[in-house]
């Protein structure tokens, strides 16, 4: 396994993960990396940023809420 695989972009007050990517339109796939990113860390709330999505309310943030089951 790469070391950096699981690495957070940013961790904001040790409670939100941040992905920050720059595509033409979030995948499945960033969801599915942040969404184990948050199962790895414990965390239940991360925020998905795109930034060539501008301006951001128009779709270039999503939140993820990860619940334990």
């Amino acid at each position: 396994m790469v070391e950096r695989a699981y690495r957070l972009d940013l961790l904001v007050d040790d409670l939100v993960a941040v992905e920050a990517k720059a595509v033409e339109k979030l995948m499945d796939a960033h969801f599915a990396q942040l969404n184990t990113q948050l199962r790895f860390s414990g965390m239940e709330v991360g925020l998905l940023l795109n930034f060539r999505q501008w301006p951001f309310k128009d779709g270039g943030i999503k939140r993820v809420i990860h619940t334990r089951a």
